[in-house]
């Protein structure tokens, strides 16, 4: 297994549940193969071709639960993921009180629609905010 990189490993340190931020990056590392990932706007998130496709942040509100969120998440069809966002956005996501809560089966079987089920993010500004869908 690779290890976590270093600015995800500070990230994950510097949350209120390092534990969970933790968990999630090295399933993901481990289920979403040829992704490169990154500090984004202040969180770590996983690219596929440049397009981003899962990441995960600390929430402020919500009793510091840790988000989840695909940025395709609404094609996957999947009833633990919620949408999130503009109605015009496809993101959809679930929220983690802690690492128990993290089902590895459902998040290894999100990650594969994942990389399968995509919109094209990376060019969301060239199309004036259109979305495509890819694949």
């Amino acid at each position: 297994m690779v290890p976590i990189q270093k600015a995800i490993q500070a990230y994950n340190a510097a949350q209120p549940d390092p534990a969970t931020c933790d968990a999630l990056a090295k399933l993901i590392d481990r289920h979403l193969k040829g992704a490169q990932c990154k500090i984004w706007h202040r969180h770590p998130v996983w690219f596929l071709d440049g397009n981003p496709i899962v990441g995960y942040h600390t929430l402020k509100s919500g009793g510091g639960s840790t988000r989840l969120l695909f940025w395709s998440g609404k094609s996957f069809d999947e009833p633990g993921l919620i949408p999130e966002g503009s109605a015009k956005f496809k993101t959809a996501g679930t929220r983690y009180s802690n690492s128990d809560a993290i089902v590895a089966n459902d998040l290894k079987r999100w990650l594969a629609k994942a990389a399968k089920i995509q919109w094209d993010y990376k060019n969301i500004v060239k199309r004036k905010g259109k979305l495509v869908r890819l694949k």
